[in-house]
């Protein structure tokens, strides 16, 4: 393989990691702008100079989708920013979002040979560099597309699954339909992750590189009420059908006092300050009432995104309540660090049992309980038990639920021999079919809960399968072979 780089090896561990050019703590806790500003384009061709080129690039089998992370640097170090992008849109059609909230620390870079001695590449900050960078000086073209096909393929959500098996579908040739029940594309990308972590801006220019590749885009439109999937095969006339609906049905906690109102689910939440603009208020005439002390019950990256959203709504104090200590957390690094830094109080080993309200069923307080860890549970992760007679109770106006969710099941009951699991979960084969003929899923409404990336994952196996599953047929056709979507099981 080609060395692009003059460095040494030597010379290249001596280089260290980069940092963000990121806002003050103190500042940014008050703003709804982006946190982090990424790196510069001096600190990016440094940090582009770290990479060991290694023969064997294990980072890029530790990426779910692929990207030739070694390439792509290559050609940054050539300062081809354009080619670089390219080079990732062509495993990942999203770089300047998946630069932004992907958990590289846990994948590409947990892998990255210099890691095993030094701090790894930054490989998710390299990727946000180009895709910026491609956006300010605006040299985006979108990838030429062969032949036209003729078969249709309907995409049901527009979340990280449904937009990566749009866009793989969409550069095969085919015509790509994507119906989404709100009134804009982006799915848990636009209502769940908030805007100082993924600016709306830069969504929607994500979206423009979507409909760049000639997918047409039906808003408002509640697949399983404005049309059923078999509406959609018969009346519509696709031969296939991705969904990916994601799961955006809250579960709680099931304790005292969750009928009490200032009581949120997360999804809620976030969705209303997301979709209803309150991140703006008073520009937006939409506000979320919360009060002076909130506790958002949870550690993963949702619980960090919420209560660290309540802290900029003004929240005086903004507690992170969480049952096991802070190495059990899932919530990505990165975002736990920035919470700490601008001043979220974290309860870890606080589990909460009661939530407290006032004669007027407001909330006033949560009752908790100090925990302290057990034996691993299932998880691998050391199980909290309850330290008899710990209760306190927590002044608090506020109490956000962000224990996870499941999936909305309209298209589930609607859809007859559409098999479900566990929690709602639409079951699927490690090609992401159903269990109907012409049907695959992905994302959060087949996992149940994940993360973008692996969302992408399954939206890009699920266009390769439904490329194959449409050629198959078209085989099938030109042999008189009689093909159905009959709810009978694949």
């Amino acid at each position: 393989m080609e060395t692009v780089n003059p460095l040494k090896p030597s010379a290249r561990m001596r280089i260290p990691r980069q940092d963000s050019i990121e806002q003050e703590a103190d500042r940014r806790s008050r703003n709804f702008q982006e946190v982090s500003f990424g790196l510069d384009e001096q600190r990016a061709v440094i940090e582009a100079q770290r990479c060991l080129e290694c023969k064997n690039p294990v980072c890029q089998d530790a990426c779910p989708v692929n990207i030739d992370i070694r390439g792509f640097i290559q050609l940054m170090l050539k300062k081809d920013y354009s080619g670089a992008v390219n080079k990732i849109r062509e495993a990942n059609y999203l770089p300047a979002i998946c630069g932004r909230v992907c958990p590289q620390e846990s994948q590409c870079e947990a892998e990255c040979t210099l890691g095993k001695k030094h701090d790894p590449v930054a490989i998710g900050k390299l990727e946000r560099f180009v895709a910026d960078y491609e956006m300010l000086h605006d040299t985006f073209n979108a990838p030429h597309i062969g032949e036209r096909r003729k078969e249709k393929v309907a995409i049901v959500g527009s979340g990280p699954a449904g937009l990566t098996c749009a866009a793989e579908l969409a550069k095969l040739g085919y015509h790509v339909t994507i119906f989404e029940a709100l009134h804009a594309l982006g799915g848990v990308l636009r209502y769940g992750i908030p805007e100082f972590r993924l600016p709306k801006e830069i969504l929607d220019v994500e979206m423009e590189r979507i409909k760049a590749l000639g997918v047409e885009i039906y808003t408002n439109f509640l697949v399983g009420r404005t049309a059923t999937i078999d509406e959609l095969f018969d009346e519509w006339g696709f031969s296939a059908i991705f969904l990916g609906t994601g799961a955006g049905t809250p579960t709680f906690m099931g304790i005292p006092g969750e009928n009490f109102s200032g009581v949120y689910s997360a999804n809620e939440f976030l969705t209303r300050v997301n979709l209803m603009g309150a991140f703006k208020f008073p520009e937006n005439d939409t506000p979320v009432k919360i009060g002076k002390q909130v506790a958002v019950i949870g550690g993963g990256n949702t619980a960090m995104d919420a209560v660290r959203t309540a802290k900029r709504l003004g929240a005086e104090k903004a507690y992170l309540v969480y049952r096991r200590s802070r190495n059990e957390m899932p919530a990505r690094e990165e975002e736990i660090h920035h919470a700490e830094q601008e001043g979220i109080e974290f309860l870890l080993l606080t589990n909460p049992t009661r939530i407290l309200g006032t004669e007027t069923n407001w909330v006033c307080g949560l009752e908790c309980q100090r925990m302290e860890l057990g034996e691993p549970d299932e998880s691998g992760r050391r199980k909290p038990v309850a330290v008899k007679g710990s209760e306190f109770v927590l002044d608090v106006q506020t109490v956000i639920e962000a224990i996870g969710q499941k999936p909305n099941p309209i298209i589930q009951s609607t859809t007859p021999g559409l098999k479900t699991g566990k929690r709602g979960v639409v079951e699927v084969d490690e090609k992401q079919t159903t269990t109907r003929r012409g049907i695959f899923a992905g994302g959060d409404l087949s996992r149940g809960g994940a993360t973008v990336i692996l969302a992408m994952k399954d939206g890009k196996i699920a266009a390769m399968e439904i490329h194959n599953y449409l050629q198959s047929n078209h085989r099938a056709a030109s042999e008189n072979i009689p093909l159905t979507h009959s709810s009978s099981v694949a």
